[in-house]
């Protein structure tokens, strides 16, 4: 048995991976005449196995949105693959990749916008149902069944998204997801707009979610505290490139790369002298990494020596 960072038992991974992404580059038109394209990915290649979260960690800008973009058909791919369970699902027609809606979902960064503020909570969970054709006693069921799992009282579902907090309304949206049993669950940031407290309980639901029902994570944050308390592994992005990979308590607590030791850094602590000794060692790392990109571009750093 593996463990969680806070002691929680966690059965082992399969060796064979449920989401395979291979060399992904995906480019955007550039304004101007002539100009090249802009590359955001850079031949960038994860795996994640099925019951595993692979957390993606990253400043704004460095690409980790549209990676788990690419992998929902949401982002243009320009080269590269994204296989899952083995087949390759990059380039499939819209009908196609309906198809696999049961099988991938994702939970949006924002509560506030993500959920249909003239829907009530019953309906925003049926309609997927709906759609796939269940039936309405059954998707009934279904629906009390996941207000039941998120942890929302059952006289939920008449009431509209916003009669609730943002932590509740997320909670409606990890519901939504589940609601027809994905295999992998895209997460874009989902507790960066929740306070502390709240982020640490939906956080806590993730990983109750996942020890229940096998499902994988790609869990996008810029958050390396977040990564250390749900992910089994952790994939770091700059500039459009993975730089570090590993272990989640390992790359969370001793990271190799500068970049790594940054966010690190960035993390806030109580203590202000050590905060602001923090902050000096920051600014000593981001000279450091200037002087080094004007000379060579770093290798990746990994400690297990294979890809994310």
């Amino acid at each position: 048995m593996t463990a969680t960072m806070n002691g929680t038992p966690k059965k082992e991974l399969p060796a064979e991976p449920l989401l395979v992404v291979d060399d992904l580059v995906v480019e955007y038109p550039s304004k101007g005449w002539r100009r090249p394209p802009f590359r955001v990915l850079k031949g960038v290649s994860i795996t994640i196995g099925a019951g595993e979260t692979l957390g993606l960690v990253g400043e704004s800008g460095s690409g980790k949105t549209t990676l788990g973009r690419a992998v929902l058909a949401l982002a243009p791919i320009t080269s590269g693959t994204v296989r899952y369970d083995g087949k390759v699902i990059s380039g499939l027609g819209a009908k196609e990749r309906r198809a696999l809606s049961s099988d991938i979902q994702v939970v949006f960064q924002d509560p506030y916008t993500s959920l249909n503020p003239a829907m009530t909570v019953n309906d925003i969970l049926s309609e997927p149902l709906r759609v796939a054709g269940t039936p309405r006693a059954e998707a009934e069921k279904r629906v009390r069944d996941l207000l039941d799992h998120v942890r929302l009282p059952a006289d939920a579902g008449e009431r509209l998204p916003r009669e609730f907090s943002g932590g509740q309304r997320q909670r409606i949206a990890i519901a939504r997801a589940l609601s027809r049993d994905p295999r992998v669950i895209v997460c874009d940031e989902p507790v960066s707009a929740l306070d502390l407290s709240t982020q640490a309980r939906v956080l806590d639901l993730f990983v109750e979610i996942q020890e229940r029902t096998g499902v994988a994570y790609l869990f996008v944050t810029h958050d390396l505290s977040v990564v250390r308390r749900i992910s089994h592994r952790v994939a770091v992005m700059q500039g459009g490139e993975i730089i570090e990979t590993g272990d989640a308590a390992t790359v969370t607590t001793t990271p190799q790369h500068p970049y790594t030791q940054r966010l690190l850094l960035a993390a806030p602590v109580p203590d202000p002298q050590r905060q602001a000794e923090r902050r000096a060692e920051r600014r000593r790392l981001a000279a450091a990494m200037a002087a080094d990109a004007s000379t060579n571009t770093p290798a990746i750093a990994s400690t297990s020596g294979d890809r994310a």
